[in-house]
Protein backbone atom coordinates (compact mmCIF):
# COMPACT_ATOMS: atom_id res chain seq x y z
CA UNK A 1 0.00 0.00 0.00
CA UNK A 2 1.15 3.80 -0.80
CA UNK A 3 2.71 5.73 2.19
CA UNK A 4 2.70 9.68 2.22
CA UNK A 5 5.20 10.39 4.61
CA UNK A 6 4.12 14.15 5.89
CA UNK A 7 6.92 17.04 6.37
CA UNK A 8 6.63 20.30 7.15
CA UNK A 9 6.49 21.68 4.25
CA UNK A 10 2.69 20.81 2.54
CA UNK A 11 1.91 17.40 0.18
CA UNK A 12 0.68 17.19 -3.25
CA UNK A 13 -2.41 16.98 -5.21
CA UNK A 14 -1.70 13.37 -5.77
CA UNK A 15 -1.25 12.48 -1.83
CA UNK A 16 -4.43 13.67 -1.60
CA UNK A 17 -6.22 12.10 -3.74
CA UNK A 18 -4.54 8.58 -2.58
CA UNK A 19 -5.32 9.33 1.39
CA UNK A 20 -8.79 9.91 0.19
CA UNK A 21 -9.61 7.71 -2.33
CA UNK A 22 -7.10 4.43 -2.28
CA UNK A 23 -6.63 4.27 1.50
CA UNK A 24 -2.61 5.58 2.09
CA UNK A 25 -1.34 5.32 4.97
CA UNK A 26 0.25 8.13 6.15
CA UNK A 27 3.23 8.63 8.27
CA UNK A 28 4.96 11.28 10.23
CA UNK A 29 8.31 12.32 9.35
CA UNK A 30 11.35 12.73 12.02
CA UNK A 31 10.98 16.56 10.75
CA UNK A 32 7.65 17.33 11.49
CA UNK A 33 7.55 15.98 14.95
CA UNK A 34 10.28 17.82 15.87
CA UNK A 35 8.75 21.15 14.65
CA UNK A 36 5.66 20.26 16.44
CA UNK A 37 7.65 19.42 19.50
CA UNK A 38 9.26 23.00 18.86
CA UNK A 39 6.21 25.29 18.33
CA UNK A 40 4.55 23.36 21.34
CA UNK A 41 7.06 24.49 23.97
CA UNK A 42 6.50 27.86 22.33
CA UNK A 43 3.02 27.61 23.18
CA UNK A 44 3.17 26.35 26.64
CA UNK A 45 5.93 29.03 27.78
CA UNK A 46 2.84 31.96 26.63
CA UNK A 47 0.50 29.72 28.27
CA UNK A 48 2.18 30.13 31.53
CA UNK A 49 2.50 34.01 31.06
CA UNK A 50 -0.19 36.53 32.71
CA UNK A 51 -0.29 38.51 29.64
CA UNK A 52 -4.19 36.66 27.82
CA UNK A 53 -2.88 35.29 24.43
CA UNK A 54 -5.78 34.59 21.67
CA UNK A 55 -6.53 30.89 21.10
CA UNK A 56 -4.24 30.33 24.17
CA UNK A 57 -5.54 31.82 26.91
CA UNK A 58 -8.54 33.63 25.57
CA UNK A 59 -12.28 32.31 24.15
CA UNK A 60 -12.85 32.82 20.22
CA UNK A 61 -13.96 35.06 17.61
CA UNK A 62 -16.39 37.54 19.29
CA UNK A 63 -15.96 36.31 23.12
CA UNK A 64 -11.78 36.53 22.40
CA UNK A 65 -12.18 39.50 25.26
CA UNK A 66 -12.34 37.29 28.15
CA UNK A 67 -9.07 35.93 29.64
CA UNK A 68 -9.49 32.36 30.57
CA UNK A 69 -7.82 30.98 33.82
CA UNK A 70 -5.46 27.38 34.04
CA UNK A 71 -7.79 25.00 35.44
CA UNK A 72 -10.92 26.00 32.50
CA UNK A 73 -8.34 26.09 29.33
CA UNK A 74 -8.40 22.16 28.96
CA UNK A 75 -12.10 22.58 29.88
CA UNK A 76 -11.95 25.42 26.73
CA UNK A 77 -10.84 23.35 24.35
CA UNK A 78 -13.03 20.70 24.26
CA UNK A 79 -15.93 22.75 24.81
CA UNK A 80 -15.00 24.87 21.23
CA UNK A 81 -15.20 20.98 19.30
CA UNK A 82 -18.33 20.19 20.91
CA UNK A 83 -20.31 23.47 20.72
CA UNK A 84 -18.95 23.75 17.10
CA UNK A 85 -19.79 20.29 16.11
CA UNK A 86 -23.59 21.76 14.93
CA UNK A 87 -23.50 20.31 11.45
CA UNK A 88 -26.69 19.48 10.18
CA UNK A 89 -28.07 17.57 6.58
CA UNK A 90 -27.25 14.68 4.77
CA UNK A 91 -23.93 12.79 5.61
CA UNK A 92 -20.46 14.32 3.74
CA UNK A 93 -19.16 11.73 1.71
CA UNK A 94 -16.02 9.43 3.15
CA UNK A 95 -13.36 10.70 0.47
CA UNK A 96 -14.38 14.08 1.21
CA UNK A 97 -13.69 13.37 5.28
CA UNK A 98 -10.66 11.74 4.67
CA UNK A 99 -9.36 14.53 2.48
CA UNK A 100 -10.40 17.32 4.81
CA UNK A 101 -8.69 15.15 7.72
CA UNK A 102 -5.62 14.83 6.08
CA UNK A 103 -5.15 18.35 5.00
CA UNK A 104 -5.40 19.24 8.37
CA UNK A 105 -3.11 17.50 9.47
CA UNK A 106 -0.50 18.49 6.74
CA UNK A 107 -1.09 21.98 8.09
CA UNK A 108 -0.82 20.24 11.81
CA UNK A 109 2.45 19.13 11.01
CA UNK A 110 3.66 22.38 9.53
CA UNK A 111 4.98 23.47 13.32
CA UNK A 112 2.82 26.47 12.84
CA UNK A 113 -0.09 25.48 15.37
CA UNK A 114 1.18 24.54 18.50
CA UNK A 115 -0.18 21.21 18.44
CA UNK A 116 1.72 18.30 20.15
CA UNK A 117 3.21 15.60 18.58
CA UNK A 118 0.84 13.08 19.73
CA UNK A 119 -2.58 14.99 18.70
CA UNK A 120 -1.04 14.56 15.28
CA UNK A 121 -0.04 10.99 15.65
CA UNK A 122 -3.80 10.39 16.53
CA UNK A 123 -4.86 12.02 13.94
CA UNK A 124 -2.90 9.86 11.20
CA UNK A 125 -3.63 6.78 13.32
CA UNK A 126 -7.08 7.34 12.88
CA UNK A 127 -7.05 7.46 8.92
CA UNK A 128 -4.46 4.80 8.83
CA UNK A 129 -7.38 2.72 10.67
CA UNK A 130 -10.51 3.75 8.74
CA UNK A 131 -12.37 5.15 10.82
CA UNK A 132 -14.59 8.21 8.84
CA UNK A 133 -16.05 10.72 11.41
CA UNK A 134 -20.24 11.49 10.70
CA UNK A 135 -19.88 15.43 8.87
CA UNK A 136 -22.74 16.27 7.41
CA UNK A 137 -23.36 18.82 4.85
CA UNK A 138 -23.97 22.24 6.28
CA UNK A 139 -22.10 24.15 8.61
CA UNK A 140 -19.49 25.68 7.31
CA UNK A 141 -19.12 29.32 5.78
CA UNK A 142 -15.76 28.70 4.43
CA UNK A 143 -14.07 31.08 7.08
CA UNK A 144 -12.18 30.78 10.39
CA UNK A 145 -11.80 27.46 8.81
CA UNK A 146 -14.60 24.49 7.37
CA UNK A 147 -15.66 24.96 11.19
CA UNK A 148 -18.41 21.87 11.89
CA UNK A 149 -16.69 19.75 9.47
CA UNK A 150 -13.45 20.21 11.08
CA UNK A 151 -15.39 19.93 14.67
CA UNK A 152 -16.90 16.73 13.92
CA UNK A 153 -13.43 15.05 13.17
CA UNK A 154 -11.91 16.31 15.90
CA UNK A 155 -14.77 15.20 17.92
CA UNK A 156 -13.90 11.63 16.78
CA UNK A 157 -9.97 12.11 18.43
CA UNK A 158 -11.70 13.19 21.46
CA UNK A 159 -13.92 9.76 21.48
CA UNK A 160 -16.84 11.30 21.23
CA UNK A 161 -19.66 11.43 18.45
CA UNK A 162 -19.84 8.93 15.97
CA UNK A 163 -18.18 7.55 13.17
CA UNK A 164 -18.22 5.19 10.84
CA UNK A 165 -15.83 2.20 10.60
CA UNK A 166 -13.79 0.33 7.95
CA UNK A 167 -16.45 -1.74 7.64
CA UNK A 168 -18.80 0.85 6.73
CA UNK A 169 -20.96 0.54 9.86
CA UNK A 170 -21.56 3.83 11.77
CA UNK A 171 -20.62 3.84 15.53
CA UNK A 172 -20.00 5.59 18.51
CA UNK A 173 -16.54 7.26 17.89
CA UNK A 174 -15.12 5.83 20.98
CA UNK A 175 -15.64 2.40 20.12
CA UNK A 176 -14.35 2.43 17.35
CA UNK A 177 -11.04 3.92 18.83
CA UNK A 178 -11.12 1.50 21.79
CA UNK A 179 -11.75 -1.19 18.76
CA UNK A 180 -8.55 0.00 17.38
CA UNK A 181 -6.22 0.80 20.32
CA UNK A 182 -6.58 4.24 19.74
CA UNK A 183 -6.59 6.56 23.06
CA UNK A 184 -8.53 9.37 22.83
CA UNK A 185 -6.54 12.82 22.80
CA UNK A 186 -7.01 15.60 25.98
CA UNK A 187 -6.69 18.36 24.16
CA UNK A 188 -4.41 21.63 26.02
CA UNK A 189 -4.15 25.02 25.05
CA UNK A 190 -4.91 26.35 21.60
CA UNK A 191 -4.87 22.68 20.11
CA UNK A 192 -9.17 22.62 19.93
CA UNK A 193 -8.86 26.14 17.79
CA UNK A 194 -6.08 23.98 15.54
CA UNK A 195 -8.52 21.29 14.71
CA UNK A 196 -10.64 23.48 13.25
CA UNK A 197 -9.11 26.81 11.63
CA UNK A 198 -8.58 25.38 8.38
CA UNK A 199 -9.83 25.51 4.41
CA UNK A 200 -9.27 21.99 4.55
CA UNK A 201 -12.63 20.98 3.33
CA UNK A 202 -12.92 23.00 0.21
CA UNK A 203 -9.37 22.69 -0.89
CA UNK A 204 -9.97 18.40 -0.68
CA UNK A 205 -13.21 19.22 -2.92
CA UNK A 206 -10.98 21.28 -4.92
CA UNK A 207 -8.37 18.78 -5.51
CA UNK A 208 -10.60 15.84 -6.38
CA UNK A 209 -12.55 18.21 -8.76
CA UNK A 210 -9.97 18.88 -10.40
CA UNK A 211 -8.65 15.02 -10.82
CA UNK A 212 -11.79 14.42 -12.20
CA UNK A 213 -12.43 17.16 -14.39
CA UNK A 214 -9.10 16.25 -16.22
CA UNK A 215 -10.69 12.77 -17.10
CA UNK A 216 -13.97 14.51 -18.32
CA UNK A 217 -12.35 17.52 -20.39
CA UNK A 218 -10.37 14.51 -21.99
CA UNK A 219 -13.70 12.92 -22.28
CA UNK A 220 -15.38 15.36 -23.87
CA UNK A 221 -12.70 16.44 -26.70
CA UNK A 222 -13.00 12.81 -27.80
CA UNK A 223 -17.36 13.22 -27.65
CA UNK A 224 -16.86 16.14 -29.63
CA UNK A 225 -14.58 14.53 -32.18
CA UNK A 226 -17.22 11.89 -32.67
CA UNK A 227 -20.08 14.20 -32.86
CA UNK A 228 -17.78 15.93 -35.67
CA UNK A 229 -17.88 12.56 -37.42
CA UNK A 230 -21.51 11.75 -37.09
CA UNK A 231 -22.38 15.20 -38.47
CA UNK A 232 -19.55 14.64 -41.30
CA UNK A 233 -18.16 17.70 -40.35
CA UNK A 234 -14.80 18.97 -41.44
CA UNK A 235 -11.68 18.97 -39.65
CA UNK A 236 -10.06 21.60 -41.29
CA UNK A 237 -10.79 24.21 -37.93
CA UNK A 238 -8.69 21.98 -35.94
CA UNK A 239 -5.27 22.52 -37.96
CA UNK A 240 -2.67 24.11 -35.50
CA UNK A 241 -1.77 27.16 -37.35
CA UNK A 242 -5.41 28.09 -36.80
CA UNK A 243 -5.36 28.10 -33.47
CA UNK A 244 -1.66 29.18 -32.53
CA UNK A 245 -2.87 32.67 -34.03
CA UNK A 246 -4.91 32.99 -31.16
CA UNK A 247 -2.40 31.59 -28.47
CA UNK A 248 -4.54 30.08 -25.61
CA UNK A 249 -3.16 26.87 -24.49
CA UNK A 250 -6.40 25.01 -23.40
CA UNK A 251 -7.72 25.74 -26.87
CA UNK A 252 -4.63 24.29 -28.64
CA UNK A 253 -4.79 21.23 -26.71
CA UNK A 254 -8.11 20.34 -26.98
CA UNK A 255 -8.04 20.86 -31.03
CA UNK A 256 -5.07 18.71 -30.79
CA UNK A 257 -6.99 16.07 -28.98
CA UNK A 258 -9.86 16.05 -31.52
CA UNK A 259 -7.94 16.27 -34.64
CA UNK A 260 -5.66 12.91 -32.68
CA UNK A 261 -9.22 10.79 -32.33
CA UNK A 262 -9.71 12.13 -36.12
CA UNK A 263 -6.91 11.18 -37.83
CA UNK A 264 -7.63 8.85 -41.03
CA UNK A 265 -11.37 9.29 -40.82
CA UNK A 266 -13.47 8.77 -43.76
CA UNK A 267 -16.26 10.25 -42.54
CA UNK A 268 -15.45 14.38 -41.92
CA UNK A 269 -15.58 16.55 -44.46
CA UNK A 270 -17.73 14.06 -46.37
CA UNK A 271 -20.65 16.15 -46.72
CA UNK A 272 -23.93 14.98 -47.71
CA UNK A 273 -25.08 14.70 -51.36
CA UNK A 274 -21.66 16.03 -51.93
CA UNK A 275 -23.08 19.24 -50.69
CA UNK A 276 -20.44 21.00 -48.79
CA UNK A 277 -20.89 23.04 -46.14
CA UNK A 278 -19.04 26.13 -45.68
CA UNK A 279 -19.34 26.09 -41.69
CA UNK A 280 -20.29 24.06 -39.26
CA UNK A 281 -22.01 24.84 -36.81
CA UNK A 282 -21.32 26.64 -33.50
CA UNK A 283 -21.11 23.61 -31.35
CA UNK A 284 -19.01 21.52 -33.63
CA UNK A 285 -16.60 24.43 -35.14
CA UNK A 286 -15.73 26.27 -31.54
CA UNK A 287 -15.95 23.00 -29.54
CA UNK A 288 -11.62 23.63 -28.89
CA UNK A 289 -12.68 27.28 -27.78
CA UNK A 290 -15.21 26.84 -25.14
CA UNK A 291 -13.37 23.30 -23.95
CA UNK A 292 -9.90 24.82 -23.63
CA UNK A 293 -11.23 28.07 -22.30
CA UNK A 294 -12.48 25.52 -19.21
CA UNK A 295 -8.86 23.88 -19.49
CA UNK A 296 -7.06 26.98 -18.77
CA UNK A 297 -9.83 27.73 -15.83
CA UNK A 298 -8.28 24.59 -14.28
CA UNK A 299 -5.14 25.48 -15.00
CA UNK A 300 -5.65 28.78 -12.80
CA UNK A 301 -7.50 26.50 -10.11
CA UNK A 302 -4.61 23.84 -9.94
CA UNK A 303 -2.10 26.98 -9.20
CA UNK A 304 -4.48 28.20 -6.31
CA UNK A 305 -4.69 24.17 -5.28
CA UNK A 306 -1.21 24.47 -5.01
CA UNK A 307 -0.49 27.33 -3.40
CA UNK A 308 -2.75 26.08 -0.57
CA UNK A 309 -1.33 22.80 -0.01
CA UNK A 310 2.00 25.03 0.76
CA UNK A 311 0.58 26.94 3.21
CA UNK A 312 -0.18 26.86 6.89
CA UNK A 313 -3.63 27.68 7.76
CA UNK A 314 -4.65 28.45 11.02
CA UNK A 315 -5.24 31.17 13.21
CA UNK A 316 -3.18 32.16 15.56
CA UNK A 317 0.05 30.83 13.78
CA UNK A 318 3.24 30.21 15.84
CA UNK A 319 6.06 32.37 13.83
CA UNK A 320 9.46 30.53 13.62
CA UNK A 321 10.82 33.83 16.03
CA UNK A 322 8.40 32.62 18.75
CA UNK A 323 5.62 35.05 17.96
CA UNK A 324 1.92 33.60 18.21
CA UNK A 325 0.13 36.02 16.13
CA UNK A 326 -3.78 36.49 15.03
CA UNK A 327 -4.58 36.10 11.17
CA UNK A 328 -6.74 36.44 8.34
CA UNK A 329 -5.74 33.44 6.05
CA UNK A 330 -8.07 30.66 7.33
CA UNK A 331 -10.67 32.95 4.82
CA UNK A 332 -11.34 30.96 1.93
CA UNK A 333 -11.68 33.37 -1.01
CA UNK A 334 -8.70 32.27 -3.26
CA UNK A 335 -10.14 29.01 -3.25
CA UNK A 336 -13.77 29.78 -3.51
CA UNK A 337 -13.49 32.06 -6.72
CA UNK A 338 -12.06 29.31 -7.97
CA UNK A 339 -14.15 26.64 -7.29
CA UNK A 340 -17.06 28.52 -8.12
CA UNK A 341 -15.06 29.34 -11.58
CA UNK A 342 -14.58 25.44 -12.19
CA UNK A 343 -18.71 25.33 -12.06
CA UNK A 344 -19.62 27.47 -14.40
CA UNK A 345 -16.56 26.29 -16.90
CA UNK A 346 -18.18 22.77 -16.81
CA UNK A 347 -22.18 23.82 -16.77
CA UNK A 348 -20.26 25.62 -20.45
CA UNK A 349 -19.09 22.20 -21.41
CA UNK A 350 -21.71 20.36 -20.70
CA UNK A 351 -24.21 22.77 -22.43
CA UNK A 352 -22.17 22.71 -25.64
CA UNK A 353 -22.03 19.25 -25.45
CA UNK A 354 -25.74 18.80 -25.48
CA UNK A 355 -26.39 21.23 -28.52
CA UNK A 356 -24.01 18.82 -30.47
CA UNK A 357 -26.38 15.79 -29.15
CA UNK A 358 -29.85 17.61 -29.87
CA UNK A 359 -27.98 18.16 -33.49
CA UNK A 360 -27.28 14.60 -34.00
CA UNK A 361 -31.09 13.40 -33.37
CA UNK A 362 -32.65 16.40 -35.33
CA UNK A 363 -33.29 15.33 -39.20
CA UNK A 364 -33.39 18.93 -40.26
CA UNK A 365 -29.66 19.49 -39.29
CA UNK A 366 -27.58 16.12 -39.03
CA UNK A 367 -26.86 16.01 -42.83
CA UNK A 368 -28.58 12.54 -43.22
CA UNK A 369 -28.97 10.62 -39.91
CA UNK A 370 -32.50 9.36 -39.14
CA UNK A 371 -34.87 11.54 -36.52
CA UNK A 372 -33.64 11.20 -33.10
CA UNK A 373 -31.15 8.01 -34.02
CA UNK A 374 -34.57 5.78 -34.62
CA UNK A 375 -34.26 2.37 -36.03
CA UNK A 376 -37.44 3.13 -37.32
CA UNK A 377 -38.90 6.47 -36.52
CA UNK A 378 -42.77 6.99 -35.35
CA UNK A 379 -43.04 3.61 -34.29
CA UNK A 380 -39.51 3.90 -32.27
CA UNK A 381 -38.58 7.27 -30.41
CA UNK A 382 -34.64 6.94 -30.28
CA UNK A 383 -32.66 8.77 -28.35
CA UNK A 384 -35.55 11.33 -28.16
CA UNK A 385 -35.56 11.45 -24.04
CA UNK A 386 -31.84 10.29 -23.76
CA UNK A 387 -31.82 14.22 -25.15
CA UNK A 388 -34.56 15.30 -22.92
CA UNK A 389 -32.54 13.99 -19.79
CA UNK A 390 -29.53 15.45 -20.48
CA UNK A 391 -30.73 18.85 -21.00
CA UNK A 392 -32.52 18.73 -17.73
CA UNK A 393 -28.61 18.26 -16.62
CA UNK A 394 -27.53 21.02 -18.00
CA UNK A 395 -30.51 23.53 -16.81
CA UNK A 396 -29.16 21.86 -13.38
CA UNK A 397 -25.72 23.03 -14.19
CA UNK A 398 -26.71 26.20 -15.01
CA UNK A 399 -28.12 27.03 -11.38
CA UNK A 400 -25.08 24.92 -10.04
CA UNK A 401 -22.57 27.78 -11.74
CA UNK A 402 -24.08 30.59 -9.71
CA UNK A 403 -21.56 31.13 -7.32
CA UNK A 404 -21.40 31.01 -3.77
CA UNK A 405 -18.47 32.96 -3.29
CA UNK A 406 -20.82 36.23 -4.12
CA UNK A 407 -22.71 35.77 -1.05
CA UNK A 408 -21.56 36.48 2.41
CA UNK A 409 -24.06 36.47 5.93
CA UNK A 410 -21.97 37.58 8.76
CA UNK A 411 -22.00 35.50 12.02
CA UNK A 412 -20.13 35.62 15.51
CA UNK A 413 -22.14 38.87 16.43
CA UNK A 414 -20.78 40.82 13.32
CA UNK A 415 -16.65 39.53 14.61
CA UNK A 416 -17.27 37.53 11.41
CA UNK A 417 -18.33 39.76 9.31
CA UNK A 418 -17.64 38.59 5.83
CA UNK A 419 -17.34 35.00 4.40
CA UNK A 420 -16.33 33.07 2.00
CA UNK A 421 -19.06 30.03 1.14
CA UNK A 422 -16.26 28.44 -0.37
CA UNK A 423 -17.61 24.95 0.98
CA UNK A 424 -20.82 25.72 -0.56
CA UNK A 425 -18.81 26.65 -3.80
CA UNK A 426 -16.89 22.85 -3.28
CA UNK A 427 -21.07 20.85 -2.72
CA UNK A 428 -22.23 22.12 -5.71
CA UNK A 429 -19.10 21.51 -7.92
CA UNK A 430 -19.05 17.91 -6.87
CA UNK A 431 -22.70 18.00 -7.87
CA UNK A 432 -21.88 19.69 -11.60
CA UNK A 433 -18.85 17.17 -11.83
CA UNK A 434 -21.13 14.51 -11.53
CA UNK A 435 -23.72 16.00 -14.06
CA UNK A 436 -20.82 16.51 -16.54
CA UNK A 437 -20.16 13.08 -16.22
CA UNK A 438 -23.46 12.00 -17.12
CA UNK A 439 -23.82 14.69 -20.07
CA UNK A 440 -20.82 13.47 -21.85
CA UNK A 441 -22.09 10.18 -21.75
CA UNK A 442 -25.25 10.91 -23.32
CA UNK A 443 -23.47 12.61 -26.05
CA UNK A 444 -20.91 9.71 -26.60
CA UNK A 445 -24.20 7.14 -26.63
CA UNK A 446 -25.89 9.70 -29.24
CA UNK A 447 -22.48 10.55 -31.52
CA UNK A 448 -21.17 6.63 -31.32
CA UNK A 449 -24.77 5.44 -32.95
CA UNK A 450 -24.88 8.19 -35.34
CA UNK A 451 -21.51 6.75 -36.73
CA UNK A 452 -22.38 3.53 -37.20
CA UNK A 453 -25.25 4.83 -38.80
CA UNK A 454 -23.35 6.29 -41.63
CA UNK A 455 -23.24 2.72 -43.94
CA UNK A 456 -20.57 2.65 -46.21
CA UNK A 457 -17.89 5.28 -44.45
CA UNK A 458 -14.94 4.23 -42.13
CA UNK A 459 -15.07 6.16 -39.08
CA UNK A 460 -11.17 7.06 -37.53
CA UNK A 461 -9.19 4.32 -35.97
CA UNK A 462 -9.34 6.07 -32.67
CA UNK A 463 -13.44 6.48 -33.45
CA UNK A 464 -13.57 2.71 -34.12
CA UNK A 465 -11.68 1.90 -30.68
CA UNK A 466 -13.92 3.85 -28.56
CA UNK A 467 -16.70 2.62 -30.43
CA UNK A 468 -15.63 -1.20 -29.94
CA UNK A 469 -15.00 -0.44 -26.11
CA UNK A 470 -18.22 1.03 -25.12
CA UNK A 471 -19.97 -1.83 -27.01
CA UNK A 472 -17.85 -4.05 -24.02
CA UNK A 473 -19.01 -2.05 -21.88
CA UNK A 474 -22.33 -3.02 -22.11
CA UNK A 475 -23.41 0.08 -24.04
CA UNK A 476 -25.52 -1.12 -27.43
CA UNK A 477 -25.40 -0.14 -30.50
CA UNK A 478 -28.39 0.96 -32.83
CA UNK A 479 -31.75 -0.71 -33.26
CA UNK A 480 -35.37 -0.93 -32.17
CA UNK A 481 -36.58 0.74 -29.08
CA UNK A 482 -35.30 -0.78 -25.81
CA UNK A 483 -34.84 0.37 -22.15
CA UNK A 484 -32.56 2.66 -21.96
CA UNK A 485 -31.45 3.74 -18.74
CA UNK A 486 -29.00 0.73 -18.16
CA UNK A 487 -27.28 1.85 -21.36
CA UNK A 488 -27.12 5.60 -20.30
CA UNK A 489 -26.11 4.25 -16.67
CA UNK A 490 -22.96 2.14 -18.26
CA UNK A 491 -21.91 4.59 -20.78
CA UNK A 492 -22.29 7.00 -17.46
CA UNK A 493 -19.35 4.71 -15.70
CA UNK A 494 -17.34 4.05 -19.12
CA UNK A 495 -16.71 7.72 -19.35
CA UNK A 496 -16.27 8.91 -15.54
CA UNK A 497 -13.81 5.96 -14.72
CA UNK A 498 -11.83 7.10 -17.74
CA UNK A 499 -12.33 4.35 -19.98
CA UNK A 500 -13.28 6.38 -23.04
CA UNK A 501 -9.89 8.19 -22.37
CA UNK A 502 -7.94 4.61 -21.85
CA UNK A 503 -9.58 3.44 -25.20
CA UNK A 504 -8.51 6.21 -27.11
CA UNK A 505 -5.20 6.69 -25.98
CA UNK A 506 -4.19 3.04 -27.06
CA UNK A 507 -4.41 4.03 -30.62
CA UNK A 508 -3.24 8.30 -30.42
CA UNK A 509 -0.79 7.78 -27.44
CA UNK A 510 -1.54 10.25 -24.05
CA UNK A 511 -3.61 12.68 -25.13
CA UNK A 512 -3.17 16.43 -23.86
Amino acid sequence: MHTVVLGTTGVTAADVVAVARRNARIELSSEAVAALAAAREIVDALAAKPEPVYGVSTGFGALATRHISTELRAQLQRNIVRSHAAGMGPRVEREVVRALMFLRLKTVCSGHTGVRPEVAQTMADVLNAGITPVVHEYGSLGCSGDLAPLSHCALTLMGEGDAEGPDGVVRPAGELLAAHGIAPVELREKEGLALLNGTDGMLGMLIMALADLDTLYKSADITAALSMEALLGTDMVLAPELHAIRPHPGQAASAANMLAVLKGSGLTGHHQDDAPRVQDAYSVRCAPQVAGAGRDTMAHARLVAERELAAAVDNPVVLPDGRVESNGNFHGAPVAYVLDFLAIAAADLGSIAERRTDRLLDKNRSHGLPPFLADDAGVDSGLMIAQYTQAALVSEMKRLAVPASADSIPSSAMQEDHVSMGWSAARKLRTAVDNLARIVAVELYAATRGIELREGLTPAPASRAAIAAVRAAGVQGPGPDRFLAPDLAAADAFVRTGGLVKAVEAVTGALA
